[in-house]
């Protein structure tokens, strides 16, 4: 596809914050923040109310929002195109495959032009019924319509939908400001409506007890944290609601779930290291909880049930990419645990799913996944693959007393598969394969594994796409994707949006940096706390690279990445601003020595143990202000930069985008330009809507042609 990009249209002065002086002592150091105003004082609230945002700073956010605008004025066309293609690669009409519960079995689609998903039902004796159900197929019920429910609303989204045990009743979360602050309804499937109770300020899951007749959640507290599992019986008001559980330490997030058994209900206490998980029998509910084992710290462990017995996945005993052991339902102490399947260094296990006659695990090693199955006599199989770089998942299914697992496949060129397995019969049953309704041809494209050398002479493996007969001699621009924190493994999945690059000549590449899994989980200890600024010249090295191997060359790459990995787009900015034409920052976390001081935001005191308490100790706060983006931008020239945020977002609050472009233009000598966007009616995930997501791609995209084309003209 041959086009050329349009340039920046930019106004004759960028919006400039005030400086408003102000600055704290630690440790011997000042720090100067000018732009700490930026920070409403009234955030919480803000949360709630978008509203409630003080004048001043929505004047100076709506003033970034329309210099963005202009600045990408030119490309207007351009962004209609790349959505029109993008929308045109997906399914309208699209369905997941349904998955059996008893007498239904239940699956979400979308109607044709709908924003929002359709939560369904059929019979399970229906013809076809783990094929992907057509459109208004004899006996289909439409539990939650979310194109009708999200009517007229700026934003929503649906948390969750977990229906009873009898089918009677659906418990299901929304959130309509973006700041997931979520409303917990429940439906009555007979009569098609909501029950009058409202269940306010929640995580948005809920677990049912065995006899429908109450349902648990997890409460928000008013640092928008959530610390306690609270039990809603039917018929009553919120405030009659009791507590289950609750979590003292602000450090530890609770969550709840149910084990494949669906015989428990599991609280789980955790941080990013530590991990305690209590049980709770769904048929007496009224019962106490018993814990499995008390916390210990850098304990990490999830539990199973089978039988009279739990399975449980875990670190313990220096099992550092983990392994699986069990122990008597009636003797759960660490003591008691016996290896199941005992620690292989770098075989990283990374899920665990207990069917009632079979164990089945998701591994990963050399970077690549692998699905080992397990039967009661201990005999195992391994279902395998034969592409070089590919992603693999586990679904969990509704049921327990079956032989069958699914499981999703793809590869940055193969669409994805989607497949049934017997665990027996070893029948491995395609039951949807991803339709690109434009047109897709996997064989125009190559997908390759690459390793680039860091510093410190480690490995580091990219993943990268790029059209068939490319000219591999430095001129493309390319894309180099990163994220690399709380031990997420970026996988190399197929994504169709990514096509509207590569068909224009990018490369798209996935750098697997330390501080993610790629490697076991070493690969991700070696990329937190004080080894964090591994991640950010692993980046570095994988740029330098795919520039050596004649991918690319020097000012040709767009670098993008997101919440952590935009804190990385920050870090690589100050590091080295040379290597890139432009830098997409999408609701970056930047202000990472702020936000680590402030123990009342949300999120604060359970990521200490990722990236270090710098209130208490000196080493972390010596260390994170060595590489905090807004703290090191400095007296140079930067690369086209686009960071994006959003106003109701409780993980990486809006005014941490806000703050880096505000003294980036205060402080920089050259380049840019720097954009920033923040939108007003959403938050973390951006917008809802799956159409509506697109048009925030399209602009990312365009914004990457375009600061690719530019830094290929001569000066």
């Amino acid at each position: 596809m041959t086009f050329e990009p349009p340039a920046f249209a930019l106004p004759p002065a960028a919006p400039a914050a005030e400086a408003r002086p102000h600055a704290f002592e630690l440790f011997g150091r000042r720090v100067e923040d000018p732009f700490a105003w930026l920070k409403d004082a009234n955030w919480r609230a803000v949360l709630k109310d978008p509203s409630a945002l003080a004048p001043d700073i929505r004047t100076y956010l709506e003033a970034e929002n329309a210099y963005a605008e202009a600045a990408l004025s030119g490309a207007a066309a351009l962004r209609k195109s790349l959505v029109a293609e993008m929308r045109g690669r997906i399914r309208e009409d699209d369905a997941s495959v349904p998955e059996p519960d008893g007498p239904f079995a239940y699956y979400s689609r979308h109607r044709e032009g709908g924003q929002h998903p359709l939560i369904c039902r059929r019979p399970r004796t229906v013809h076809r019924i783990a094929e992907q159900p057509e459109d208004g197929e004899t006996g289909e019920q439409i539990l939650l319509d979310g194109d009708k429910e999200g009517e007229g609303l700026a934003f929503f989204e649906i948390a969750g939908a977990a229906h009873s045990d009898d089918h009677r009743l659906l418990a299901w979360g929304v959130d309509t400001k973006g700041s997931e602050l979520h409303t917990i309804r429940v439906r009555d499937l007979e009569t098609g409506e909501d029950r009058p109770e409202r269940v306010e300020s929640t995580a948005g899951d809920a677990v049912w007890n065995a006899a429908g007749t109450a349902f648990f959640y997890v409460a928000l507290d008013e640092n928008h944290r959530p610390a306690r599992v609270m039990r809603h019986r039917l018929g009553t008001d919120q405030a009659e609601d009791s507590i289950v559980y609750e979590e003292a330490d602000p450090g530890f997030f609770v969550h709840i779930g149910r084990t494949q058994s669906g015989s428990y209900l599991t609280v789980t206490a955790s941080d990013h290291e530590t991990a305690e998980v209590h049980l709770l029998d769904r048929a007496d509910d009224e019962g106490a909880l018993r814990c499995v084992a008390p916390r210990e710290e850098r304990l990490i462990y999830s539990v199973e049930h089978w039988g009279s017995y739990l399975v449980i996945l875990t670190n313990a005993d220096g099992a550092v990419d983990f392994k699986i052991v069990t122990c008597p339902l009636d003797a759960t102490a660490r003591e008691n645990w016996r290896d199941a399947v005992p620690y292989r260094p770098g075989t990283m296990i990374r899920h665990l799913h207990v069917l009632g006659n079979h164990l089945v695990r998701l591994e990963l090693e050399n970077a690549l996944p692998r699905i080992v199955v397990r039967d009661m006599k201990g005999d195992e199989h391994t279902v395998s693959f034969a592409e070089e770089a590919y992603s693999l998942g586990l679904l969990p299914g509704y049921e327990f007393e079956t032989a069958r697992i699914r499981f999703t496949y793809s590869s940055m060129t193969t669409p994805a598969e989607t497949y049934d397995y017997d665990c027996v019969t070893r029948a491995r049953i395609l039951r949807k394969r991803q339709t690109v309704p434009s047109g897709h041809e996997p064989a125009d494209y190559v997908t390759r594994r690459l390793f680039a050398t860091a510093p410190d002479g480690e490995s580091v493996p990219i993943s990268l796409l790029h059209r068939r007969g490319l000219a591999l001699d430095g001129s493309a621009p390319l894309l180099l994707y990163g994220y690399g924190s709380y031990g997420t493994l970026m996988p190399a999945g197929f994504r169709t949006n990514l096509l509207s690059l590569v068909d224009r000549g990018f490369v798209y590449a996935i750098a697997h940096v330390r501080g993610g899994t790629e490697k076991g989980w070493n690969w991700y200890l070696d990329g937190k706390r004080h080894k964090k600024p591994n991640t950010f010249t692993d980046f570095v090295a994988c740029g330098r690279a795919l520039i050596e191997a004649n991918y690319t060359t020097q000012g040709r790459i767009v670098a993008h990445g997101g919440s952590a990995g935009g804190m990385l787009m920050g870090a690589v900015a100050n590091l080295a601003p040379e290597l890139f034409a432009g830098i997409v920052a999408d609701v970056p976390f930047v202000d990472v020595l702020n936000t680590m001081l402030d123990a009342d935001l949300p999120l604060t005191p359970p990521e200490w143990p990722e990236w270090g308490n710098p209130a208490e100790s000196k080493a972390a706060f010596e260390t994170i202000l060595s590489y905090s983006p807004y703290d090191n931008v400095a007296a140079k020239a930067y690369p086209a930069i686009l960071a994006l945020g959003g106003l109701t977002d409780p993980r990486v609050t809006y005014w941490e985008p806000a703050k880096w472009v505000a003294r980036l233009r205060a402080t920089m000598t050259g380049g840019g330009p720097i954009l920033c966007k923040i939108n007003m009616e959403a938050g973390h995930g951006g917008a809802a809507g799956r159409f509506d997501r697109l048009e925030e791609v399209g602009l990312i995209y365009a914004f990457a042609l375009m600061a690719a084309a530019r830094a290929a003209k001569p000066a």
